[in-house]
Parts: C-alpha cells; sequence; structure tokens
C-alpha cells in the first residue's frame, strides 16, 4: 500500500470552529503545498490592506447609499502624512491634521465660536457626536465596513434624538487624529472608526474607539474600544448595541476610558448569541 503525500492531522476537524492556522498535516517534515500558498496568498491580503489608500469618495458615496449622511454632510479631510510611506514610518504624522484640513474644520466652527460654546475643552460644547472614518492601517477595513455599520447605528441614535456633527473622512489617519477634529467641531463625544492592523486571517477588521470631551494631548487611557467589526467577527449590529450602551453610560457618568467598562455582558435584554458564550452563566 502506498503511503499517502500528504499525512491529515487528527485534530482538522477542529477548523470548522476557528481560522487559526491549526491542524495543518505535513508532507514529509513540511507544510503541505496547499497549506502553503494559502499562508501566503494570506499573508499578500494583509500586505496590500495596509498600503491600500482609502478611497474617500466611494465611502462618502456608500454613505449616502446607506442613508447615513442624507442630513449629515461629509468633510475629507487628511493628516500631516502626505504619503503612505510617510505614515507609515511616523505615526505622529497621522495623528494630526493636515494645515488645510485644520483651517477647513475652523471655518466650520468659526460661526460657533462667537456663542462661547467651545472656547476651551472643558467649555459646554454645542453638539453631542462628532463620527470619524480614517483609514489607520486597513483602509479595505473602511470601505467595507463602515457604512453598514452606521446605516445600522444610526437609527438607535436617531430615535433618541443625538445630534450629530458632520461625518468626516480622514486619509492617512491614526485614532489620536479624532481628538483634535472633535475639539474643532465642537463635540461632548468622538467616535472614531478605523482600520485595524491586519491579520493574516483578518484584514477587514475595523475597531471603534471612543473618547469624551476630545481635545489634543489626550492618551489612549482616555479612550474606549470595541474591535474586530467585519462580516467573519463581531456583526454590525453587536458591534451598534455595545457602542450605543458605551455612548449612553458615557454621557450619564461624562467619562470613557479605564473608569467605564462594557456592561452588555450583564444586559438581560441581548439575546444569548449576542453574549460572551466564555462568562456566560445559565
Amino acid at each position: 500500500m502506498t503511503k499517502p503525500t500528504v499525512i491529515t492531522n487528527p485534530w482538522q476537524l477542529l477548523r470548522q470552529f476557528t481560522s487559526a492556522r491549526i491542524a495543518l498535516g505535513r508532507a514529509g517534515i513540511s507544510l503541505p503545498t496547499a497549506v502553503q500558498l494559502d499562508f501566503q496568498l494570506a499573508h499578500a491580503r494583509a500586505r496590500d490592506a495596509v498600503h491600500q489608500m482609502l478611497d474617500t469618495e466611494k465611502v462618502a458615496q456608500a454613505l449616502t447609499d446607506c442613508g447615513v449622511s442624507q442630513q449629515n454632510a461629509c468633510i475629507t479631510l487628511s493628516s500631516v502624512a502626505e504619503t503612505r510611506d510617510s505614515y507609515l514610518q511616523r505615526p505622529d504624522f497621522g495623528r494630526k491634521l493636515s494645515p488645510s484640513s485644520h483651517q477647513i474644520l475652523e471655518a466650520l466652527s468659526a460661526p460657533l465660536k462667537d456663542s462661547t460654546t467651545i472656547k476651551t475643552h472643558t467649555s459646554q460644547r454645542h453638539v453631542d457626536l462628532a463620527f470619524v472614518i480614517a483609514d489607520g492601517l486597513s483602509a479595505l477595513a473602511i470601505e467595507q465596513n463602515a457604512a453598514t455599520f452606521l446605516a445600522t447605528l444610526m437609527p438607535l441614535l436617531k430615535a433618541e434624538n443625538w445630534s450629530t456633527a458632520p461625518f468626516t473622512i480622514v486619509r492617512q489617519g491614526r485614532v489620536a487624529i479624532g481628538d483634535e477634529i472633535g475639539e474643532l467641531l465642537g463635540a461632548k463625544m468622538v467616535v472614531v472608526l478605523i482600520g485595524e492592523r491586519p491579520g493574516l486571517s483578518s484584514p477587514d477588521s475595523m475597531g471603534i474607539y471612543l473618547t469624551w470631551q476630545p481635545h489634543v494631548g489626550l492618551t489612549d487611557e482616555s479612550r474606549n474600544c470595541i474591535s474586530n467589526i467585519r462580516p467573519a467577527g463581531l456583526s454590525y449590529p453587536d458591534a451598534a448595541g455595545k457602542l450605543h450602551y458605551l455612548l449612553s453610560e458615557a454621557f450619564s457618568r461624562q467619562l470613557t476610558g479605564i473608569s467605564l467598562k462594557d456592561g452588555t455582558i450583564n444586559d438581560p435584554t441581548l439575546k444569548p448569541a449576542s453574549r460572551n458564550f466564555l462568562i456566560e452563566k445559565e
């Protein structure tokens, strides 16, 4: 009897429960060719996602098509990083608006400054939320997930009469750039939708960061994060539910960050499928 070229792993059945590369089998002392090619393809997709430029017109059109931006104009901005290479090599460039983008937002908020509502980051803000959509490390994630997610979230906010600033779409942006935008727009809270660093099985993962009273100089302990939003990860309804809960708690307690915890796992109104099976008690 001829010995098979590829030796399958007895735990291969477990792969139906995870996208992790487990139980790959072997060919001699090496990986099988199909597995090796699959790894190379995943690596190439991750690299493409990192280097891909954000198509801001495509994102703006998707927001319009979903009915998200019908009552909220989209403003296209850019960070100090002028090229993708400089963005990747200088993270600090991605945290600061370009001079022209800063001027755009200053001009937009100028009429409101006279009303003494947004003179400093500690003064009263005139709008509840500012949404910032930034490419981060995966423009692919934003182009595939941002509009659909917002279409799921906005009805929840509209039902409670939350006020929102015009949507901003930022090319070459990192999370902290939302602080400058939120401050210029006079928002009580900023919500940053951003492409996450791609994994080998998740080049399309989107993250969300929310910050109370955004202003330049804040650090990451001031923020809350919801991660892995994509069709194969955290679903849009579940992510929208978590964000709505955190926004409500943030406004009630006037804070975000390490003092604000995700209490949705204890919410009896959530469906069982939406809860963490690792810690859920029957």
